[in-house]
């Protein structure tokens, strides 16, 4: 074989690699789930929730009353703030303010268990992506031999997923701040890319490669739109944020009454996109490879503009914002796999 492994060793490495890339699309899908909800807050801390491994389900758990049991960082909600166990604790007749020292990373005191635990759900999906990237890594030891590069890149998307942990916890801490959201959503597509490109590496099919200059050229093209529109995308709905807490919630029609240049760049951009994606199918057609690719392009970027539509004149519909990111992500590890297949030399 030529990485000198056998099969079934070569596709446990395929199948964990994949999973890894399945497991890092379901979190995108979570913490668009997160977004779309408002959940960002549901968990104050991190990487535990309210102090617990297992999210509290009613605000009772974050109460104090006399004769009740607090274990050493579990969390209470007193006076309108978040207090924190010194130790562990069973409370007396009145509260004792020494056994309690107050949360500093901010000042959000909120209790909401569908919020909780959909934040949770979002943390959880990350950490089983986390643990599936490791084992891609750890089995990626087999090719350091033959494919050194391999085991490198696969072990630096294993940094990436630490690197975005770690992202999640000051996103937390800063309270949802705006821009390291957006960096957020940006690490995650290194990640998408990432595990890709690792596949493509340690591929052996030659299938729907190709060599095109043109069709190869357009393929970059694509992909950097893509990346620069989903960019614009997470600015605009910074933007949409801001406005739903002015307007509130049940005036979603009035969040884009005047909605600024990052609006009409993002709707306008998606028509040079469009435009990409139809020379793509066409050229496609004129070579006869990456039909299939091309076509289901074309037809998330058509779902994907009816999404945007949806969102901007009928007032956010209930899912539209998950699904305009899932479909965005998606786009983005599609049109860039595409990309890669166009690098393939016959002679190799």
């Amino acid at each position: 074989m030529e990485s000198g492994l056998s099969e079934k060793e070569n596709k446990n490495f395929r199948s964990w690699g994949r999973m890894s890339l399945f497991l890092v699309y379901c979190v995108i899908l979570a913490g668009a789930l997160v977004r779309m909800t408002g959940s960002g807050m549901g968990c104050p801390d991190w990487p535990k929730c309210f102090g617990y491994w297992i999210p509290p389900d009613d605000i009772e758990q974050l109460t104090w009353r006399p004769g009740k049991v607090f274990e050493k960082g579990q969390v209470i909600i007193h006076d309108e703030a978040l207090w924190v166990a010194k130790a562990d604790v069973t409370t007396g007749q009145n509260y004792n303010p020494q056994d309690w020292r107050a949360y500093t990373k901010h000042d959000y005191a909120i209790f909401n268990p569908t919020h909780t635990w959909i934040e949770y759900l979002n943390r959880l999906t990350g950490a089983l992506a986390g643990i599936a990237v490791f084992i891609t890594a750890v089995l990626s030891f087999r090719l350091r031999k033959k494919k050194p590069s391999i085991t490198a890149l696969s072990w630096f998307t294993v940094f990436l997923m630490g690197f975005q942990g770690w992202l999640g916890a000051t996103v937390v801490y800063s309270v949802l701040n705006p821009i390291k959201i957006t960096i957020h959503m940006i690490v995650a597509l290194l990640i998408v890319a990432a595990l890709i490109y690792i596949l493509h590496l340690d591929s052996r099919e030659t299938s729907g490669k190709t060599t095109d200059k043109r069709f190869r050229n357009l393929t970059w093209i694509t992909t950097s739109l893509i990346l620069v529109q989903i960019i614009a995308g997470t600015q605009l709905r910074q933007f949409v944020d801001m406005q739903v807490k002015i307007v509130g919630e049940e005036n979603m029609f009035q969040v884009l009454t005047d909605p600024g240049f990052v609006f009409y760049f993002h709707r306008s951009f998606s028509i040079i996109i469009l435009l990409c994606a139809f020379l793509l199918a066409k050229r496609s057609r004129q070579i006869g490879r990456a039909q299939n690719e091309t076509r289901n392009i074309f037809l998330i970027l058509v779902f994907e503009g009816l999404t945007g539509i949806a969102m901007a004149y009928a007032g956010f519909p209930f899912g539209t914002q998950a699904a305009h990111l899932v479909l965005a992500s998606l786009l983005f590890g599609i049109i860039f796999k595409l990309s890669l297949n166009t690098q393939f030399k016959s002679n190799n």
